[in-house]
């Protein structure tokens, strides 16, 4: 999906003016400001409602030279651009001295990548004629639902849109991937060696077929990332995730003592208050699983229960995001029970 050459230069003009856009990724929907702005950064902390210390991605045009961002671009860093950008991969390196801190959360490391969406790689190549980056969080308040829709992220900033905040949003349909990029951590590979900080589309072992070795789990020291507090991505009604035969069970106890539970579910489960059905396959569960939160935060359930997903490498990224939904939430969960 494309958008007209005006609405693209009036993109522009806002970001170049030091203002905010949001516009579509393959993963989801970015709230843009210009990268190497301060003020234009502190604007996206500002609608977001995003602690200062919290860092943000900056997303570059295909072919950019990403020695303007970093002094120290390794071997492995040029190898993953190679084979994944554009594409749902942020990489974290040193920042280069010049590079304000605002986009890194006062850390020496920034974070990385280029988006595939066609709107998105046409807005970075408008702006400052593809030779600025765009720091871009997804378009929401902090620690919500990501959006993958332009009438998502309107809904949640239909305030900053009155005031002028937020000035523009690029409409370029459905995110194709639904859930926010893998973040690998290269800034430390002489000590660490590459690290995963955040799950997505492009697994572990995507990774080391390209680099010659598997990213290590985070650890304490490794650099702050977004989208890696243990809640976060949540809707406004508490999460519960459950296997399928205790899902069964809990949705039965619940609705019998008439409690509104909203069910998202991919096998056969009874009915609930409100339900939606995922297709039980990695790429289309991610797809479809942020607007299903959404949309189930809608209906006035007390509770959305979750039937698990699968496990294993290729579920590895939607088990994280549900897991930081319903981090916090379990204890609802029992308080229910316990009554029933």
């Amino acid at each position: 999906m494309s958008v007209p050459a005006q609405d693209l230069a009036a993109a522009a003009a806002v970001l170049e003016a030091g203002g905010l856009v949001a516009f579509p990724t393959e993963t989801v929907y970015g709230l843009g400001a210009d990268a190497e702005n301060p003020a234009a950064v502190a604007r996206i902390y500002e609608a977001k409602g995003r602690p200062s210390d919290h860092p943000v991605i900056v997303h570059v045009a295909p072919g950019a030279d990403l020695a303007h961002w970093s002094d120290d671009i390794p071997v492995e860093a040029q190898q993953l651009v190679a084979a994944f950008w554009p594409g749902p991969l942020t990489l974290i390196v040193k920042r280069a001295a010049h590079i304000p801190d605002a986009v890194s959360g006062g850390q020496d490391t920034v974070g990385l990548r280029c988006p595939s969406h066609p709107v998105a790689i046409a807005l970075l190549r408008t702006f400052k004629g593809g030779k600025g980056g765009l720091a871009a969080p997804s378009a929401n308040k902090f620690g919500n639902v990501s959006p993958t829709t332009a009438q998502h992220v309107r809904d949640e900033f239909a305030a900053e849109l009155d005031s002028g905040l937020l000035g523009l949003v690029l409409d370029g349909g459905q995110s194709e991937v639904g859930i926010e990029s893998t973040i690998i951590d290269l800034s430390r590979l002489a000590t660490h060696g590459p690290v995963l900080l955040r799950p997505g589309h492009i697994s572990s072992a995507q990774i080391a077929a390209v680099i010659g070795r598997a990213p290590a789990i985070a650890d304490a020291a490794a650099p702050r990332a977004s989208g890696t507090l243990e809640s976060h991505y949540a809707p406004h009604t508490p999460v519960a995730m459950q296997h399928s035969d205790d899902v069964r069970a809990t949705l039965n106890r619940l609705l019998n003592d008439g409690r509104r539970v909203a069910l998202i579910h991919y096998s056969d489960l009874p009915p609930a208050s409100a339900s939606v059905r995922l297709a039980a396959s990695p790429e289309n569960y991610a797809h479809a699983l942020y607007a299903s939160l959404r949309t189930m935060d809608q209906v006035g359930a007390e509770l959305i229960l979750v039937e698990a997903p699968p496990t294993g490498p290729a579920w590895l990224g939607v088990n994280d995001r549900l897991r930081r939904a319903a981090f916090g939430s379990s204890g609802i969960l029992q308080q229910f029970l316990s009554a029933s």
